[in-house]
């Protein structure tokens, strides 16, 4: 097997991106780097991508594999939108495109996925990668382009990550929140499963951001949901009952309608200002009947339909994209903008 530019940036000492740049004379290099750099790639046997693309686009169709999780949360009506317009779209270009689906966040089943597809004959992979070693392993071992969306997995080969810029939404988050509540009380915050880098990177952006600039925000709990909206309602029940003067509550998940169910239940007029995550149609009617306040929305659709076109111009015409993360839109909503 050739060596790939992760091997080549361990043996030279630096960056992938720093190899990247050398083999495409991009500059921007110190040239003895530079120079170190392809000694190492004609040492080993580099084999660039616009090479083995030539290879690849000889068959007659080209085929591309996606993998998704949470297949059946709400969230993944305007990904899979995307997806279904991207291949569409992409028919009149003798490519076909191949989706796995999966409910859940097992990294066994996303492996077993991956390599389904490989024997399928794919030429390229979109995904939502689960965070776990079995699945960077299995991912590094590829000798095709990745392009992962909606989630991301740090050290791997991947061309780029589509999505949302989930660390910095979870300090918008807090932000709103601190306007809400004057800078200041007890805060909860619900998560769907831990396994979830997504989510993590929300929660993780909102407690970074409350110590640094609200140090009177206390976060009074860090609580997995597993996307059920039943258990938000239970997270919930409980958390007010221990902190009856609760402030905020922010769900960086799925499970949202849960906390009509809480309120409806506790027949209050008076709730903790709340905050959920995603533009789907329960809740937007959450934002309507006064359930939330604020909706972070991550366009999903662009989320599906983008990564299709990357790996596409990678394998038929050798372009790379232009950057490695291709965030999408933060958008604040409340009832009176959806």
């Amino acid at each position: 097997m050739p060596i790939t530019i992760q091997q080549i940036a361990e043996l030279a000492g630096v960056s992938r991106g720093t190899v990247d740049r050398a083999l495409n004379n991009r500059g921007r290099i110190n040239p003895e780097v530079e120079e170190k750099v392809k000694e190492i790639a004609n040492q080993y046997g580099y084999v660039s991508k616009r090479k083995r693309v030539k290879k690849t686009t000889s068959k007659s169709v080209v085929k591309l594999g996606v993998i998704t999780q949470l297949s059946e949360s709400p969230f993944m009506i305007k990904v899979n939108e995307g997806i279904r317009d991207a291949k569409e779209a992409l028919k009149l270009k003798d490519l076909e495109v191949l989706v796995k689906e999966s409910n859940t966040v097992d990294e066994n089943v996303q492996i077993n996925q991956i390599n389904e597809l490989i024997s399928q004959g794919i030429d390229g992979l979109a995904i939502m990668p689960i965070e776990s070693e079995e699945v960077r392993f299995v991912l590094n071992e590829l000798t095709i382009p990745v392009v992962t969306f909606n989630s991301d997995i740090v050290g791997t080969k991947r061309s780029c990550f589509v999505g949302l810029n989930n660390r910095k939404s979870g300090r918008v988050c807090a932000g709103l929140m601190a306007l809400m509540t004057g800078n200041r009380g007890k805060m909860l915050i619900i998560t769907g499963f831990f396994s979830n880098s997504v989510c993590n990177m929300r929660v993780d952006g909102f407690v970074e951001e409350a110590k640094k600039t609200f140090p009177e925000m206390e976060i009074v709990g860090v609580h997995s949901s597993f996307d059920d909206e039943d258990e938000v309602k239970k997270i919930i029940l409980n958390a007010l009952e221990t902190y009856p003067d609760l402030n905020g509550i922010v769900i960086a998940s799925s499970g949202q309608n849960g906390v009509k169910k809480a309120f409806s239940e506790l027949k209050t007029k008076k709730r903790p200002f709340i905050i959920i995550y995603d533009s789907t149609p329960d809740n937007k009617k959450l934002l309507r009947e006064n359930m939330a306040d604020f909706l972070i929305d991550q366009d999903g659709y662009v989320q599906g339909y983008k990564p299709l076109f990357i790996l596409n111009n990678i394998i038929s015409q050798g372009i790379e994209p232009k950057k490695e993360f291709m965030y999408t839109k933060i958008s604040i909503r409340t009832k009176y903008s959806i």
